[in-house]
C-alpha cells in the first residue's frame, strides 16, 4: 500500500496503477462500515484509493473538530488488510490555501434538515469532496446511505458540474442490535447507548407501519417522535429522493430521516423505503 500525503505524492502514485479506480473518502476513526465501501470498491475495480482527511470547513464553531476521533496506526492497517493500493492522508495545508474559491451548497436542499441547524456544513462538504474528486480521478467513489443528504448534494454537485465519475450509494451498516455505525458512536456511555437504540427503533416501527398500509407522513412522524422521546429530537421527515417533503410515503421514492442528541452526541439514521 502506498501512502500519499500530498497532491503530489498522490498524482506519482497514481501513475503506477492504471485501470478502473474505486474511491472511498473518509474522515478516519475507520469501522465495519468503511471497510463495506471499501471492499465494494476492490470488487468493482482494479485499483483502490482510500483519503482520510478531517475536513476542517464542513465544522462549524463549537462542534467536535478537535475532539473527532483520530486512530492513524489502527487506520492505516484497516486498509492495508482491506486491499488499499493507495491511502492518501493530506493534512489541512495540502488541502487548503488562504482565500480561495469553494463550492457552495443549493439555496433550498443545501439549507434544510442537516443543512438548517448546520448552515455551511455542507458547504464544507461539497468543497473538499469536489477537490478530492478532482486530485483522484475515480471510475467510481462510494458513499454510504446514512448520510443521505449529503450522499443526494455530491450526486447533485457531480451531476451539475459534469463529472465523469459514478456515485454509488451503499446500504447503511448497523451491529446487531441495530445501531446504525458512526465514528462518533464512541462518545456513547454504555448507558447512552442504549438510549441510542431508539432511532433504529423508531425507523424500523415507521417500516411496520408503512408495511401494514399506513403511508400518512404525520401519522409516521408522531409514532417515531414517541419512540424517540425523551431524547433531544432535532427532527424527523419523511422526503422524496430529491429531498422535497412529503404528505404520503411512495414506495421507491422515499427516505425516513431522524436526527438527535444522545447525551451530547448528536446521531443521525435513515432508513430508504
Amino acid at each position: 500500500m502506498i501512502i500519499a500525503r500530498s497532491a503530489q505524492e498522490l498524482e506519482d502514485a497514481l501513475k503506477t496503477r492504471p485501470g478502473s479506480r474505486g474511491f472511498v473518502p473518509t474522515m478516519g476513526a475507520l469501522h465495519i462500515g468503511h471497510r463495506t465501501l471499501i471492499d465494494a470498491a476492490r470488487r468493482e475495480n482494479e485499483c483502490v484509493v482510500v483519503s482520510i482527511f478531517v475536513n476542517p470547513t464542513q465544522f462549524l464553531p463549537g462542534e467536535d473538530l478537535s475532539k473527532y476521533p483520530r486512530r492513524e496506526e489502527a487506520d492505516f492497517k484497516i486498509c492495508e488488510l482491506s486491499g488499499v493500493d493507495i491511502l492518501f492522508y493530506p493534512d489541512v495545508s495540502a488541502m487548503y490555501t488562504a482565500d480561495e474559491i469553494r463550492i457552495t451548497a443549493p439555496d433550498v436542499r443545501g439549507f434544510i434538515l442537516e443543512g438548517a441547524s448546520r448552515p455551511g456544513h455542507f458547504d464544507g462538504v461539497l468543497t473538499v469532496v469536489m477537490k478530492l474528486l478532482n486530485l483522484v480521478h475515480p471510475t467510481r467513489a462510494y458513499f454510504g446511505k446514512k448520510d443521505a443528504q449529503q450522499l443526494a448534494l455530491i450526486t447533485q454537485m457531480v451531476h451539475n458540474f459534469f463529472m465523469d465519475v459514478e456515485i454509488v450509494p451503499m446500504d447503511t451498516v448497523r451491529e446487531n442490535d441495530g445501531l446504525a455505525l458512526s465514528s462518533r458512536n464512541v462518545y456513547l456511555s454504555s448507558e447512552e447507548r442504549q438510549e441510542a437504540l431508539k432511532l433504529s427503533a423508531a425507523l424500523k416501527h415507521a417500516t411496520k407501519m408503512v408495511m401494514q398500509g399506513n403511508v400518512k407522513s404525520f401519522t409516521i412522524q408522531s409514532a417515531m417522535e414517541e419512540i424517540l422521546a425523551p431524547l433531544d429530537v432535532e427532527y424527523v421527515a419523511i422526503v422524496n429522493r430529491a429531498f422535497q417533503s412529503l404528505n404520503e410515503v411512495v414506495i421507491g421514492d422515499t427516505i425516513v430521516l431522524v436526527a438527535a442528541r444522545v447525551g451530547t452526541t448528536r446521531l443521525i439514521d435513515n432508513v430508504w423505503m
